[in-house]
């Protein structure tokens, strides 16, 4: 026989996980008058069929017909409200995933004005940090079926978004007659620029840039 879960939560501090899915694999098998309990830092995304029906926020939420109202047309006629039913909750980290690393790879090509070929190579590092801004859009758009979502699943995915942007901020700010010298001395304004760039890409995904710093801008040691 099915086990029925009455309570439903997951007590993790998810310092690495961003999504954990609960059950992590099949179906839970639910009834009206269950419980979900969602921590501080967590919103909790219902699910069922596929199809996400409502986002909790923090606290314990007793399933009913009110708080997630498109469960009456999924299940049809009920018979009683202690009928089980399946469905998931994905439980989604609210907290700022702070002091995540990025760096150039590759040198990217600049103009600079007045020195030699007019071109050089910059390369740099720094710091970034994001947070969940759209629960429901980042688990149906991103995590689909995964029983757990960690940082390290999108973090190539978004360092090639912001490397993207720096190389468009950089060479919209060289063509203002700015030579290398002068965006090294630049960092702050650059990162706040690439910042504002990347928002629109970051929300496609349900998330939000909360930063951006440029630790540090170098010539890259290779020649242009």
């Amino acid at each position: 026989m099915a086990r029925i879960f009455d309570v439903v939560e997951y007590p993790s501090e998810m310092t690495d996980e961003i999504v954990h899915r609960f059950p992590e694999t099949g179906i839970a098998d639910l009834r009206f008058g269950s419980q979900v309990i969602v921590r501080e830092s967590q919103a909790a995304v219902f699910f069922r069929d596929g199809r996400a029906l409502d986002v909790l926020g923090p606290g314990r939420h007793t399933i009913t017909t009110a708080n997630v109202p498109l469960l009456t047309g999924l299940l049809g006629k009920l018979f009683g409200d202690r009928t089980p039913f399946t469905a998931e909750v994905y439980f989604v980290s609210m907290r700022e995933f702070a002091d995540r690393k990025w760096g150039t790879p590759q040198p990217i090509i600049v103009r600079n004005p007045g020195v030699g070929l007019g071109i050089a190579l910059l390369q740099g590092f720094g710091t970034y940090s994001f947070q969940v801004r759209y629960p429901q859009q980042f688990v149906t758009q991103i995590v689909g079926q995964l029983g757990a979502y960690r940082t390290s699943d999108i973090e190539t995915r978004l360092r090639i978004m912001l490397l993207s942007k720096l190389q468009d901020v950089l060479g919209e700010t060289a063509s203002n007659n700015k030579n290398v010298m002068d965006l090294i001395g630049l960092t702050e304004e650059l990162g706040a620029a690439v910042r504002a760039k990347a928002q629109d890409d970051f929300a496609a995904i349900g998330l939000t840039l909360k930063s951006f710093y440029i630790g540090n801008l170098k010539p890259s040691d290779k020649s242009a």
